[in-house]
């Protein structure tokens, strides 16, 4: 770690005026009219802490890169060398709890690329901290984390904005401006499905030491302890393991069930059950089917909606063949299958002369560039923590339905599973000293 430099008040303050200001614009998603002061300018350059510097993390540099980083905060020693470079005045740390205590002061927001169950604890110290903040997805590796980091950024009033850059892409938007048009009526079921497998395996009987570049207690972070396993965690397997994933569903369901929840206004779940192999106490498994309910929105019905993964993934939806992943609206007036880049319409017969509604929503600046800009002026983000925590809650509650073998009757609004108070383990976790996740006001 390279040394402290004198703290700066002006960045605090620049921080305090943002969110006197913009605050109220974040929280109700509209434009903000004020003038911006001093480092709010969006001419003036965030000063950035990023968490996480390697794979998807260096992806979130990139989108940051033309702002000021400030401190990089990796675990391995070769990641944060090779980051170090691209960024040689940035102060560098092996504990983002050290890094943010040290340098939040000087910060204006927070970038956090780690594994799943480091999200909250990163993500809850700079939102206490008063730092802007951007978090991958999911946004959290339980529910409980899910609805605390959502309430802890409204009461900050910082801009945030969860790692779900698909969400940003011409497609995704002009599906829901179809869906919302009613071009095939009332949207009855949803069917979200994706062909990966982050599952299954046991637990190795024996550790070996850690190789010296990797600060594996640093790694573990709030997870039980354990002995490091080459090639079983660190870097690219830690989703398959419940301390530290949620299986394809956790990976895959934030970007996938996104575009139904944006479609049709979705928020709590009133059911959920799940299908899938024996469960098993430390991996996830390798196929699951998952099945919520949603209660009626306004004019809109309530909604049968269901995710398939890993070996469950079906070929045929709707009666109609389908790729290995993708998102199915079934409506009272026709079909319509949407995937990352386009979108079909069934039956074609019908929609063969179809003409898409007029643009409603505008085009993105890019997924980054939204929320480096609601962090200047107060502008709204699309999945900012309010969004994107209800639809992380969704996708865990999966894991959860899985996991207590029994169909939840969810009380989103009280956070409770009312038929099923075994599910309260699963909602939450213990987390090692010093690793808590709590709001400071």
């Amino acid at each position: 770690m390279q040394s402290e430099t004198p703290k700066s008040g002006s960045t605090v303050q620049r921080r305090q005026f943002l969110q006197a200001t913009g605050a109220s614009a974040l929280a109700m998603g509209v434009w903000s009219e004020v003038p911006a002061q001093e480092s709010t300018s969006p001419n003036e350059k965030l000063k950035v802490l990023c968490v996480g510097t390697a794979n998807r993390a260096s992806a979130d540099i990139n989108g940051v890169q033309g702002e000021n980083i400030i401190g990089l905060c990796d675990i391995d020693q070769n990641y944060l060398d090779k980051a170090a470079k691209r960024f040689p005045d940035a102060r560098l740390y092996k504990d983002y709890r050290e890094m943010i205590a040290t340098e939040s002061d000087k910060a204006d927001a927070i970038v956090v690329a780690t594994t799943d169950h480091n999200h909250a604890p990163a993500a809850i110290r700079g939102i206490n901290a008063g730092l802007h903040c951007y978090c991958e997805k999911p946004l959290t590796h339980t529910v409980e984390e899910a609805r605390k980091i959502a309430a802890a950024a409204k009461a900050k009033g910082v801009a945030t904005q969860m790692g779900t850059q698909i969400h940003a892409t011409d497609n995704y938007r002009r599906v829901v401006e179809i869906i919302q048009a009613g071009t095939i009526g009332d949207v009855t079921e949803v069917h979200v499905w994706v062909g990966k497998s982050w599952g299954g395996g046991d637990r190795p009987e024996k550790g070996v030491e850690p190789p010296a570049n990797l600060s594996w207690d640093l790694w573990l972070g709030p997870a039980p302890e354990r002995p490091f396993a080459a090639g079983r965690y660190h870097p690219a397997q830690w989703r398959r393991w419940w301390d530290f994933g949620q299986g394809t569903l956790g990976d895959m369901g934030c970007h996938y069930m996104d575009l139904p929840f944006w479609a049709l206004d979705l928020r709590y779940p009133i059911s959920i059950e799940a299908e899938g192999p024996e469960v098993h106490p430390e991996t996830c498994p390798l196929g699951l089917v998952v099945k919520y309910k949603f209660p009626a929105r306004g004019d809109k019905p309530g909604l049968d909606f269901t995710w398939y993964d890993g070996n469950k993934t079906p070929r045929e939806v709707a009666d109609e063949k389908v790729p290995g992943s993708g998102v199915m609206f079934v409506g009272t007036e026709g079909n319509m299958f949407a995937s990352y880049s386009n979108y079909k319409l069934f039956p074609k017969e019908k929609f063969t002369d179809f003409v898409p509604p007029a643009q409603t929503i505008p085009k993105s600046i890019g997924h980054h560039a939204e929320w480096i800009k609601a962090c200047k002026d107060g502008s709204p983000t699309t999945c900012n923590f309010d969004y994107s925590g209800a639809l992380t809650e969704a996708v865990l509650l999966g894991n959860v339905a899985y996991r207590t073998g029994k169909q939840i009757d969810w009380d989103g609004e009280n956070f409770k599973a009312t038929n099923c108070p075994e599910a309260d383990k699963y909602l939450r976790k213990e987390y090692r000293p010093g690793w808590e996740v709590e709001f400071e006001g």
